[in-house]
Parts: structure tokens; sequence; C-alpha cells
């Protein structure tokens, strides 16, 4: 099957956050199935397309009459990556989506000129994709493009539209004046199509054209339909809950492999745990921690964001650092949390190592010099580091939402789990969890299968893309458009 991956950034050339991630790793795995798979991105001003490999594609793309370059890079068995072209919007900007913690003015005209480049693609480079796969906000308007901007395009017809919710919360919300000015007509503005509280919405456009949505776990698909879930969208993925699968995002098992992972300090597997140790041991002197094997140390890593239940932490960490244990943060995000924790951090260095900003490598590190993870996110659409953690077999304790729930299974104090869960949010219900752990840690054997258990997890892309490709063959080119894309 031929399948077109439009995102609005592709790990490692661009990346935020899981979404340059899965653009990477989810078409590979498909590849690997045997598919053509061909991924379009934009070319940020970050990225020097010939020292990655690209070479200029010939064929200009027409976009909304105007003549667009792009960039090809092709390998035998592996996806072909495009990067669409465009000085103003894309290749002038220092950010992804903004600056300085502001997002990009016109950000509603450099995502419909990039999904329409995405669009135009096919017709110029021959391609026949069956399955177009948007992601997120950015490629929102796709869906009813296809149908109305690309209707008589011989390189798009039968073609459907899978789109992924990545994180609801961030939906492209712009200005109604910006209908015209992006070529749309006014009666797609409306309650079940782009329209939300008077503004357009990118996210709802996908929601509401697709032929079928899916996001990025089981749990989430089922909290994105309720109130306190569903980021005011509840109603209209409710109405297209037929067409909603909750897909688990996996991880890149060759990058992030404990036995052959070159940040390490010393290698390890699930039947040779030794190196773990050792890993611990030079994490802990690179972290200016006493480096002490017999204290748990515990992670975290990512974004200093109210998501991530920060204020959870901050708001235990007396506790958390009146006990035996030793707590290292990587991440950047509200200035107000960076500062809490390095003032904590130069108070108690003992107990405490922060390091602010992003670190690929140290985050490889961490993941396997720690005897514990700590996520205690207010919600989590899938994420990713307690997969990493569980393949490190590093202990994920975690708050029971959206893909943490699906991934992490509950120590029953026996023999049975792979981490620990708390469900409400509160910073008592992270403590109570925490102090399981802990004790726990005490039992050398008990914590050693936990880990053991975490490590036989099998989380690869390989297992996920399966999923994905049941849903495109279930999308088959002779059957009727969805309700949604009738509708339109």
């Amino acid at each position: 099957m031929d399948v077109l991956f439009a995102a609005s950034e592709v790990a490692p050339l661009s990346k935020t956050g899981g979404l340059g991630d899965v653009a990477d790793a989810l078409p590979r795995a498909l590849a690997a199935r045997g598919h053509a798979i061909a991924v379009v991105a934009p070319r940020y001003g970050s990225i020097r397309p010939e020292q990655e490999g690209f070479e200029p594609v010939p064929e200009p793309l027409q976009v909304r009459g105007e003549a667009a370059s792009a960039w090809a890079r092709r390998a035998p068995g592996r996806p072909t990556v495009y990067l669409v072209e465009h000085e103003r919007y894309f290749g002038s900007r220092g950010g992804l989506y903004g600056e300085g913690g502001h997002d990009y003015g016109d950000n509603a005209e450099r995502f419909a000129w990039f999904t329409r480049a995405a669009l135009a693609l096919p017709g110029a480079m021959r391609l026949r994709p069956r399955i177009l796969h948007l992601n997120d906000w950015q490629t929102g308007l796709a869906p009813w493009l296809l149908r109305h901007g690309h209707g008589d395009d011989p390189a798009l017809a039968g073609a459907r539209t899978v789109f992924t919710i990545h994180n609801l919360a961030y939906q492209g919300l712009f200005p109604k004046s910006m209908v015209p000015a992006l070529g749309i007509p006014w009666d797609v503005f409306h309650y079940e199509g782009m329209e939300f509280h008077d503004q357009l919405n990118f996210m709802k456009a996908g929601i509401a054209y697709a032929d079928a949505i899916t996001t990025v776990s089981p749990t989430y698909a089922r909290e994105i339909l309720t109130h306190e879930g569903g980021a005011g969208l509840e109603a209209v993925l409710r109405h297209r809950s037929r067409d909603l699968h909750g897909i688990l995002n996996g991880i890149d098992v060759e990058i992030w492999d404990p036995a052959r992972d070159p940040y390490l300090a010393a290698d390890y597997s699930a039947a040779a745990l030794d190196g773990k140790a050792t890993s611990k041991a030079a994490l802990q002197r690179e972290l200016g921690l006493p480096a002490r094997p017999d204290v748990p140390l515990i992670a975290m890593v990512g974004r200093l964001a109210e998501q991530k239940g920060i204020d959870l932490v901050l708001a235990a960490l007396p506790e958390i650092l009146a006990r035996e244990a030793q707590l290292a943060v990587l991440g950047s995000g509200r200035r107000e949390y960076e500062d809490a924790l390095a003032r904590a951090a130069r108070e108690r260095p003992d107990r405490l190592a922060v390091r602010i900003g992003f670190d690929d490598a140290l985050a490889h590190r961490m993941e396997a010099g720690a005897d514990a993870f700590l996520m205690p996110s207010r919600f989590e659409p899938c994420g990713l580091n307690q997969m990493y953690s569980l393949r490190y077999g590093t202990v994920p304790i975690v708050r029971a939402v959206g893909g943490l729930e699906d991934t992490v299974e509950d120590y029953d104090g026996w023999r049975s789990g792979t981490g620990f869960k708390f469900r409400e949010y509160t910073p008592q219900a992270l403590l109570v969890a925490l102090r399981r752990a802990l004790d726990v840690y005490r039992d050398r054997r008990a914590w050693r299968g936990l880990a053991e258990r975490g490590m036989a997890q099998d989380n690869s892309w390989a297992r996920r893309a399966a999923a994905y490709e049941a849903l495109y063959r279930s999308l088959a080119p002779e059957a009727p458009l969805g309700g949604a894309a009738r509708r339109a």
C-alpha cells in the first residue's frame, strides 16, 4: 500500500516532542512491512538538506498557482522523506511554531500552505497514495482540502484520510477572519465543521472531515470523549466515535536499547544487569550526587509544565527530599518551575540534581542510571519515557492516565506488575505511590523482578505498525466515504 505521511516535524531533522519521533519511527516500521511510504514535512531554517543527504526535486510543486520547491531523500527499504520549502514561512524562522514562548502570528498561513504543498506533492512526484496519514492541527485542513481543492487530481483519486490526534490541548485556533484569507468558503464555518466558539479550529477540521481518526493510546481515546478530557471538542469526537481508534505509540528499540546504547557508561540487558549499577554510579557522579548504590535514584525527564505534573512534584518536594532517596530532573519550561527546582537543588545538593534544558545523551543516561522514573502527569496522551524506562529496567511511577495507564501495570505486591500507579491528582496520592516504591526498593529480589518484567515488554513500533496497517486496509479505495466526508 502507498501511504503519504504528513507531519509538521520529523526527528531528528525537526522535533519539539513526541510527534517528531512518531513521524520518524512509524513510517520506518511500515516500510519494513513492505509498504511504500513517503513522509513530507517543512524544511525549517535549522535543516541543511544537502548535509542530511537530500537532493533537490527538479519538479516544482504548484501551491495555489505558485511554484514551490522541495527536497527528497531516498534509501532502499526506507521511507522517502520530502521537505517542502517556503523561505518566508519556514526557512527564515528560528523555531518551528514560535520563539520566546510566543507562537508566530502567521501560523495559520504557514501550515495551511504546508498542507497544500503536501497535497500537491503526489501529482508532482507521480505518487499514488491510497492513504493520507495526517498528524495534529498543523495538517487539520487536509481532509477537507483533499475533497475540494484536489478533488480532480488523478494522483489523489480514491485516497482516504487518517487523522491522528497527538495532543488535543493544542488545536490551532485562529480568528475567523482567516477563513477567507486561507481560501476556505464560509459554508464550512459552522458547528459541525471548522467553527469553534466563533474561531477557526484546524484540529476540529481534521476531526470533522477525516475518514478515520486515531489517537495515541486506547485510554486517551476514551478520555477525550469526556468533558474533563475533551478540551471542548468532546461533542464532535463523540459524534465521530465509531471512526475513532486508540492505537498506542511505540518506541524506537534500535535507538533505545541498553544493550548497545553509545551514551551509557556500561551496556546491560535483562540477563546481565550489572551494567545498570555501573550506569547509576556514573550518573550520580555526573550530576554531583553522592555515589551511593543503596540509595534509590528517581529521575524525571521532560517539559516543566503543568501537564507533566510539576506542580504536584513541587508540592511534595519537601517530603521527597526528607526521605532517603535522590531525585534527578532534566527539562525546561515555565520559568517559575525552573527557578523553584534550581533553588531546591542548591539547598539540598545531596538529594536533588536539576539540569535546565534538554540533552538527549543525558536523557539516555538518566533512563539507564535511575532506579525509578517519575511521571505524575495531569494528562498524558501516550508518553514515551515510561516505555523507555521499562526497556531500561527503570521502574515507572506514574499517574494512571492516557498511555501511562495502558503501558504500566501496577505492582500487586507479589509477582505481577511493572511499576507503581496513582489516580488522584494530588500531592498526597503521588507520595503514597512513591512510598510504595521506596518500600519495595528495599526488597532487592522484588525490585529486580519489577525491572525484569518491564524489560520483557514489547513496546516496539514493529508491533504498533500492524494496527495502523489493519486500519489502512479497512479504508479500501472502493469503500464509500465516511459520514463526515459526505457531509463536506
